[in-house]
C-alpha cells in the first residue's frame, strides 16, 4: 500500500489541546448520554447529570472526554441524527465551550460530528472507521481534527455474528491499513489519524479480545497513535465477575496490559481508578525499551 509515512512524533493535537503520547499515555473518559449503553446506560442520560459527570471525569484525571449519544453495545438499535444531536450538543457545548475541556464526539454520523465540532469538540471517534456515513471523512478533513479509525466487522446490531477470522491480528491490521489509506485519500492528515482494533466489537467474548490485548504491538507498529477501549466489557466480566466493581478491577488489568503492549490512549469509565494504573504501567513500559 502506498501510504504517506506516519507522523514522526506521536503528538495528538486536538485544537488547543496537544498531548505528547511519547511522554505518557492519555486517558479518555467515557461519557454516554444514552438510555441503553451496556455499562452506564441511563445513568447520565439527562443533560445536567451528563455535564456534571463530564466535569468529574476531567477532575479525576481524564485528558479527553468522549461524548456519545448512540449506544454501540452488541445488539444496539440505531438512533437518528436529530435525537443524537439533542442528546450530545448541550453537553459538548458546556464541556468544551464553557469549561474548555478536550472533548471527543463519539459518532458515526457526519451531521452529528459537524455540529459537535462547531460546538467545541476537537476530535472524532468513529467506530465505523469512516465507512458508515459517506460525508464523515470530508468533515474530519475540513476540520483538521484527529479521527479514530476503529475496526468493527458489522454494525452493532449484528456485529457479534461476525467473529470468525483467518488470523484476527493480521486481518484487523490489514483492515486498519486500508482505512488509513482511505482516510488519507480523503484529505485527512497522517498526524490526525488514530487507530483502534475494536476490543469487544465483533470479537469472541474471550479468545479474540485477549489475543488482541496480548498482541497490540502489531498495531502500535503501524506508527499511529493506538487507542484501546476494554473498559467493563463482557469478556472482562466473564473472567473477573459481573459486578461493576469486578469489571473495574478486571479493566485495570486490561489497561495495564494495553499500556505495556503499546497503547497510547485508553478509553475507560472509571478514570480515578485507571489513572494510577496507567502511570505505573507506563513507568514499567519505559524500562522495557531501555
Amino acid at each position: 500500500m502506498n501510504q504517506p509515512p506516519p507522523p514522526a512524533r506521536l503528538l495528538l493535537a486536538c485544537k488547543a489541546h496537544v498531548f505528547d503520547l511519547a511522554e505518557r499515555p492519555c486517558i479518555m473518559g467515557i461519557l454516554n448520554v444514552t438510555p441503553d449503553s451496556f455499562s452506564d446506560g441511563g445513568r447520565y442520560h439527562g443533560q445536567r447529570l451528563a455535564i456534571e459527570h463530564g466535569l468529574a471525569l476531567a477532575s479525576r484525571g481524564a485528558d479527553i472526554i468522549d461524548v456519545g449519544g448512540e449506544s454501540t453495545r452488541p445488539g444496539a438499535l440505531p438512533v437518528d441524527a436529530d435525537e443524537e444531536l439533542r442528546r450530545v450538543l448541550p453537553v459538548v457545548r458546556e464541556l468544551a465551550g464553557k469549561a474548555g475541556l478536550a472533548v471527543s464526539i463519539d459518532t458515526m454520523k457526519s451531521a452529528v460530528a459537524r455540529k459537535a465540532l462547531e460546538a467545541g469538540a476537537c476530535m472524532i471517534n468513529d467506530v465505523s472507521a469512516l465507512t458508515h456515513c459517506p460525508g464523515m471523512a470530508a468533515v474530519a478533513a475540513e476540520a483538521g481534527v484527529p479521527v479514530v479509525l476503529m475496526h468493527m466487522p458489522a454494525m452493532p446490531l449484528n456485529m457479534q455474528q461476525h467473529t470468525v477470522y483467518d488470523d484476527i491480528v493480521a486481518d484487523i491490521r490489514l483492515y486498519l491499513e486500508q482505512r488509513i489509506d482511505a482516510a488519507q485519500a480523503a484529505g485527512i492528515a497522517p498526524h490526525n489519524i488514530v487507530i483502534d482494533p475494536g476490543i469487544g466489537f465483533g470479537k469472541t467474548v474471550a479468545e479474540g479480545n485477549f489475543t488482541l490485548l496480548a498482541r497490540l504491538r502489531a498495531f502500535a507498529g503501524l506508527g499511529y497513535p493506538l487507542l484501546v477501549g476494554p473498559s467493563r466489557k463482557a469478556f472482562i466480566g466473564a473472567i473477573a465477575g459481573d459486578t461493576e466493581q469486578a469489571r473495574d478491577a478486571g479493566t485495570a488489568a486490561a489497561v495495564a496490559a494495553a499500556v505495556l503492549n503499546g497503547a497510547h490512549i485508553v478509553r475507560v469509565h472509571n478514570v480515578a481508578m485507571m489513572l494510577p494504573v496507567v502511570r505505573v504501567a507506563h513507568s514499567i513500559a519505559r524500562f522495557q525499551s531501555s
